[in-house]
């Protein structure tokens, strides 16, 4: 595709525009502000035909409008303004003006804020979260489907098309969220997608200040934010800063040249996020990595752009104050402009101190993945202000760790060694842990459907340290593979509409098994829940022996031994070998079969794939 076309197609705001046509203002961004926020400067976009050619005023006592600036696009106007500590809540009108005396008045309004607002603490190792994509998880309002004015339409019998699940079916289960013991809520992302086709993920996304009307609109979302906030789960927003959708409103007219990347041809991200961290990397491999597009219908934005920059910037405090916020999960966090993202990342902070931020950070190598966290000790002096990752390389280990027999390399070994290169974080506590996600194999696939694996997999991922994440239908043991395609490994959970075969959200419409891993897998949330042993605790592991692996959390309050045996056959432990950290305990207390274990005669049997989860006593 040669440039003159691509250009053609996708960014027409280089022809002019009709002088007769009549202007209104089209969007202002964001449409409402607050007061008390710790930086005072706002900065609107202004989009309406030739409103660049209007002068602008406003007068309200705490507010100045420091400047105006015009871009190459006629339709659009930037005003940076400051907001004073004096400024109070309120409505005021910004007047546009033009040379013909012609006047067009907005209402802007500033709004106050929660009270503590800023000191809102974010999600963190005391929580399990809950990860679901809302088209695939349940349909409360069968009317929302299909919305005139979006282009794709409900299908439930497309894989790769929408299915109608929504806000209002999240919201209808979180009494079975609380009930499994989940305390935080990470949905996949919920703005606008209207791409003509596949949008049900929603990662290419058309209005960042508007939830997809599919999914019930910004209302719904404020309503979802509440009935979390009663129930004690956090809520976690999927964000999307390096690319955006094709179908975005502002790709028919774009503000600027250089809004978004543009080549000679078509350039598709090479997707090699070595190259950000390789001293020896090119810089046209470089460029290729970060300046390629995600996909066709994914433009990569430019965040050096310092307009684009600061609406980002923006538009996730908003979401924040809004949608009262607990965290945010930024997507292919490597593949945004990592110098902006860092500035993206300490404006956020200077706002909420304690807001938790989680980064994709897809790396099999546990260096890479610590590069990104916040004040990690890097030799280029990079600091991300993220102050959490996700740890792809433990993933990649438990994937074959439960499926091996040991050796010097494989088996549980692989969880050990993991586990051995934690001295490269910056927070231990603060990384996220998965067994997996909406990108990947779906766990029981890998083990087969081996319930004892999927147990053994659930105690060390609730045990060990970080923040786990489990994936909406792990609970029951859903399966899906990635090589058939996407939309068919993300299907929908049984009972999330209606007229399903069955209904998974209740007891009485799994199966014997499915409630097995259900009641195993509540056990241990609800258990970690209320220790804070495992939350913050120290770890002391031993390297593995015969298929086994032991290790020890611990603080001054307590001690628990997590034993597990990944063999097929049953193992007697001599205990004399963790006399450090058993120490003058006697007798432990096993959370999952409920019994008392004596500790006196220096031996301890562990059944054959099975796991303890021993408060020593």
């Amino acid at each position: 595709m040669k440039r003159t076309f691509f250009l053609i197609v996708f960014f027409s705001f280089f022809s002019l525009t009709s002088t007769e046509a009549k202007t209104k203002i089209e969007k202002i961004e964001p449409e409402f502000w607050w007061v008390g926020m710790e930086n005072p400067n706002l900065q609107l976009l202004i989009y309406g035909q030739e409103i660049g050619d209007y002068k602008v005023t406003l007068d309200y006592p705490g507010v100045i409008l420091q400047s105006v600036q015009n871009v190459e696009n006629v339709n659009y106007l930037f005003l940076n303004l400051q907001i004073d500590k004096s400024a109070k809540a309120g409505k005021f009108d910004i007047t546009f003006t033009n040379s013909k005396g012609k006047q067009l008045k907005y209402q802007y309004e500033l709004k106050e804020r929660k009270e503590n607002s800023s000191k809102r603490k974010g999600f963190d190792s005391s929580d399990v979260i809950y990860l679901l994509m809302p088209d695939r998880f349940a349909n409360g309002n069968p009317e929302n489907d299909s919305v005139d004015g979006l282009d794709e339409k409900a299908n439930r019998a497309n894989f790769d098309g929408r299915h109608g699940g929504d806000i209002e079916g999240i919201i209808n289960q979180l009494d079975y969220l609380q009930d499994l013991g989940i305390t935080a809520l990470w949905s996949t992302p919920l703005l606008e997608d209207n791409e003509a086709r596949g949008s049900y993920h929603s990662y290419a996304i058309s209005d960042y200040y508007n939830i997809d009307a599919r999914y019930g609109g910004n209302e719904a979302y404020l309503e979802l934010s509440k009935e979390c906030k009663e129930r004690g789960i956090k809520l976690i927003q999927d964000m999307v800063f390096n690319h955006c959708a094709r179908a975005h409103w502002w790709m028919k007219d774009l503000p600027q040249k250089d809004w978004v990347h543009l080549h000679d041809e078509y350039t598709n991200s090479n997707h090699r996020k070595s190259t950000l961290l390789d001293p020896h990397a090119s810089k046209v491999d470089k460029i290729k990595f970060s300046d390629g597009w995600f996909d066709k219908s994914m433009p990569d934005l430019n965040q050096q752009n310092e307009l684009l920059m600061t609406y980002l910037i923006q538009n996730s405090i908003w979401w924040v104050e809004y949608a009262d916020l607990d965290g945010i999960r930024m997507d292919t966090h490597p593949y945004n402009d990592p110098q902006e993202m860092s500035k993206w990342g300490k404006a956020l902070l200077r706002e909420y101190p304690h807001l938790n931020i989680v980064g994709e950070t897809w790396y099999k190598n546990v260096a890479d993945i610590a590069y990104w966290q916040k004040d990690a000790l890097n030799v280029d002096g990079y600091n991300s202000n993220l102050p959490c990752v996700i740890d792809f390389q433990l993933f990649f280990a438990m994937e074959k760790a439960f499926l091996e027999p040991q050796q010097w390399e494989n088996g549980v070994v692989r969880l050990y060694k993991s586990l051995a290169t934690d001295y490269l974080y910056k927070d231990l506590n603060n990384i996220l842990i998965f067994t997996e996600n909406h990108d990947t194999d779906r766990i029981m696939s890998t083990l087969k459907g081996d319930l004892d694996k999927f147990k053994l997999m659930n105690t060390f991922l609730m045990t060990t340290r970080g923040i786990p994440q489990i994936y909406a239908g792990i609970e029951i043991l859903m399966e899906g593979k990635k090589s058939d395609g996407d939309g068919k490994m993300r299907i929908d959970f049984p009972g999330g509409w209606e007229g399903d075969e069955r209904n998974a959200f209740t007891a009485g419409g799994r199966t014997n098994k499915e409630n097995e891993a259900f009641n195993f897998l509540q056990k241990l949330l609800q258990w970690r829940k209320v220790n804070p042993v495992i939350h913050t605790g120290k770890l002391k592991h031993y390297i593995p022996e015969n298929d086994v692996y032991v290790y020890f959390r611990f603080n001054d309050e307590k001690t628990v031994m997590v034993i597990l045996n990944n063999g097929d056959e049953s193992q007697e432990l001599s205990l004399d070998r963790f006399s450090e950290s058993i120490k003058e305990f006697t007798k432990g207390y096993d959370i999952l079969s409920e019994q008392i274990i004596q500790l006196l005669n220096g031996k301890l049997k562990v059944n054959g794939n099975t796991s303890m989860v021993l408060e020593l006593k």
